[in-house]
């Protein structure tokens, strides 16, 4: 069969790696070694050996990317929806290394500070797409800061549960359930021009001048 790409191979070793040997004791060299590459070649895909651990980040924002933009406002949601499929299809596509990087990175402080600033750079990127989508709106900046906190926090919270579950159930299913929510939340363009509704009672023998009166008072 043929070798995976080299960048897979990495990705591999490193987590293999790290897992076997320990973060800080695990080098460049051991992972090329260990993926029969040159020290150059590792350099060549990845900068560090926390970037081999999340491998293929910038490839999954770029589809995740052109999944958004090409979408239409009536379509955002799905757009939305879709988009975290796709990074959610990512990691169980390949279960062994994700599990694999789970407990690694809830070991080691470096790489879980380097998840954060992956995870950032998503939220950004649904943070644009929607601000986009919202323009024009009532507190288009603000719903669009709400808006992509709860689309990575649905995501985020749906992996977790299958990773620390070893991988053992199809999580698309509670990801659906998830979106449901946040659907649901964001759905609905809160309207600045909307008249605020009273709601009075008044004893059967109020006079028409009393209710009237009673009104005029609120509304005032």
């Amino acid at each position: 069969m043929p070798k995976p790409p080299i960048s897979q191979r990495l990705a591999e070793a490193a987590v293999a790696l790290f897992d076997e040997n320990g973060y800080d004791e695990t080098t460049v060299d051991d992972i090329a070694a260990r993926a029969g590459v040159s020290r150059s070649t590792f350099f060549r895909y990845y900068r560090s050996k926390e970037d081999a651990i999340f491998p293929d980040h910038d490839t999954l924002l770029a589809t995740v990317d052109a999944r958004l933009r090409s979408s239409t406002a009536d379509t955002a949601i799905v757009a939305i929806i879709d988009a975290v499929r796709i990074v959610l299809t990512h990691y169980v596509d390949d279960a062994e290394v994700s599990l694999r990087r789970y407990r690694l990175v809830g070991r080691v402080p470096a790489l879980r500070t380097r998840e954060i600033a992956s995870v950032a750079r998503y939220q950004r990127l649904f943070r644009e797409f929607a601000g986009e989508w919202l323009a024009g709106s009532p507190d288009a900046d603000l719903r669009a800061e709400l808006v992509a906190a709860s689309v990575v926090a649905a995501h985020n919270q749906v992996l977790r549960g299958w990773l620390r579950s070893g991988g053992t159930y199809d999580p698309f299913g509670p990801l659906d359930h998830a979106f449901r929510y946040v659907i649901a939340t964001f759905r609905e363009q809160p309207r600045e021009d909307a008249d605020e509704v009273v709601v009075a009672t008044f004893r059967r023998s109020a006079s028409p001048q009393a209710v009237m009166a009673a009104i005029q008072r609120h509304l005032e």
